[in-house]
């Protein structure tokens, strides 16, 4: 499961610039005034072999009592309590705040791992400028400049280091071989995760309610169907941003995209009374970016009358259409309506995704795919192709060797993905392409 960094500070110390640094994306706006960034931003992020989930925060005000910064502030604090380590931001050059000491003493009674960063100290000199904020009994300061990209390297390695988490390669070459099946049941509010896993249970194990947001956290739950392990999890339903407002049902989220990341199979639920939504669309996305196998299940079906169904089809065909590899079916969880050939492809989508290519056949096809139809010219340089092989499982991940691949076109990856997909019957999995050109070692060499 990821680790969580949440980024603590005053107004206008550079927490979104260190967001989108440290998320390498410009989703925090970011300006040169105070109180820009009010509500939470979630974010995800790479550094060497660690990967993490950032949580970027408006201005911190712990005594704030009224207003926007009292709502801010109960933004922050939630944060916080989701977060396995805190990153407390100030500012190098302008010095220790009141505010700053206000801020340290909430973080050290919390006793949660933190580590202080100097934003905004570029040209300064370490031992002078930055010996005050020592004074925040914080341990060691650490200065960087997020806007130059200076001393960010190996940053959240230092803090995650507390942590002491395992080594993420080690657990890859585990992920989907080992234990149960893990499945997650992902969706909006009311759409029907606790009634399904209770139906599948054949008990009400979890709170099942004509209320949206029900449910508040991840919920874990063994089962095993035709000896076959699995652990369901149920997850909170994921709402719009601006629909969220209860403190409670924000500290849900992150468990959510921690569940679906930890799944091996995401059972994406759709409320075919309330028809695809933004929302929906997403999550949706959320899962491919997640590289999670995914299957389509439009609950609630017996609910809709005909027309109703034909434009929820096309909905779905429309602003779902980059999960055309899953499979979708129609249920009722209430009334126990075509549950079975769910279970088949929850099966067939984790077979998928767990699929072992060898590198002789995955050469093979991609030479035939070449021969059919090559890929374009672009310029002097025609990309050349010579083999592939796997590259990682869950999802699948094929390598492409040869020399000039740096011009291979979105669509001629997706040509090869449909050659590979056909070949392997890789249904209900992302599969990802990467493409690396060889080296010439006579290239840097005087002619």
């Amino acid at each position: 499961m990821k680790p969580v960094i949440a980024l603590v500070g005053r107004p206008n110390v550079g927490k979104s610039t260190l967001f989108n640094r440290l998320t390498k994306s410009r989703d925090a706006i970011v300006a040169d005034f105070a109180g820009l960034t009010r509500d939470r931003h979630y974010g995800q992020g790479k550094q060497g072999k660690y990967e993490y989930i950032v949580i970027d925060t408006g201005g911190f005000e712990p005594d704030a009592s009224s207003g926007i910064f009292k709502e801010m502030a109960k933004q922050t604090q939630q944060a916080v309590a989701e977060a396995d380590v805190v990153i407390f931001v100030v500012d190098a050059r302008a010095g220790v705040s009141a505010q700053d000491h206000d801020i340290a003493k909430y973080l050290r009674r919390l006793g949660k791992p933190c580590l202080l960063i100097a934003n905004k100290a570029e040209g300064m000199l370490e031992g002078v400028q930055l010996t005050e904020f020592y004074e925040l009994g914080l341990g060691t300061v650490h200065p960087v400049s997020a806007a130059h990209g200076q001393g960010m390297r190996g940053l959240v390695e230092l803090a995650l280091e507390p942590l002491q988490l395992p080594d993420p390669e080690e657990d890859a070459l585990e992920d989907g071989e080992l234990g149960p099946i893990k499945l997650a049941v992902a969706g909006r509010p009311n759409a029907g995760k606790s009634t399904l896993i209770n139906t599948w249970l054949g008990e009400e194990r979890l709170v099942a309610f004509d209320m949206p947001g029900t449910t508040r956290d991840a919920i874990s739950v063994p089962f095993e169907r035709n000896g076959q392990k699995f652990e369901l999890i149920d997850t909170a339903g994921l709402r719009r941003k601006g629909k969220v407002f209860e403190a409670i049902e924000k500290f849900s989220v992150v468990k959510t995209l921690q569940a679906i990341e930890s799944a091996n199979v995401v059972l994406l639920l759709i409320d075919a009374t309330q028809g695809v939504t933004e929302q929906d669309s997403h999550i949706a996305g959320f899962i491919l970016e997640s590289g999670r196998a995914v299957v389509l299940a439009v609950n609630k079906w017996d609910a809709v009358d005909e027309y109703q169904r034909e434009l929820l089809q096309r909905s779905i065909e429309s602003r779902l259409s980059f999960l055309k590899f899953a499979s979708m079916h129609f249920i009722s969880a209430r009334k126990r309506q075509g549950l079975g050939p769910v279970w088949a492809s929850i099966a067939q989508a984790h077979k998928a995704a767990t699929c072992k290519m060898s590198t002789p056949v995955l050469t093979r096809l991609l030479l035939e795919a070449v021969q059919f139809q090559a890929p374009k010219r672009a310029g002097m340089f025609r990309p050349k192709m010579r083999y592939a092989h796997q590259g990682g499982m869950n999802p699948p991940v094929i390598i492409v060797h040869g020399n000039s691949l740096e011009h291979v076109t979105d669509v001629y990856k997706r040509f090869l993905e449909g050659r590979f997909r056909k070949e392997f019957n890789l249904v209900g999995t992302p599969l990802r392409i990467e493409m690396k050109t060889s080296h010439n070692p006579y290239s840097d060499k005087d002619k």
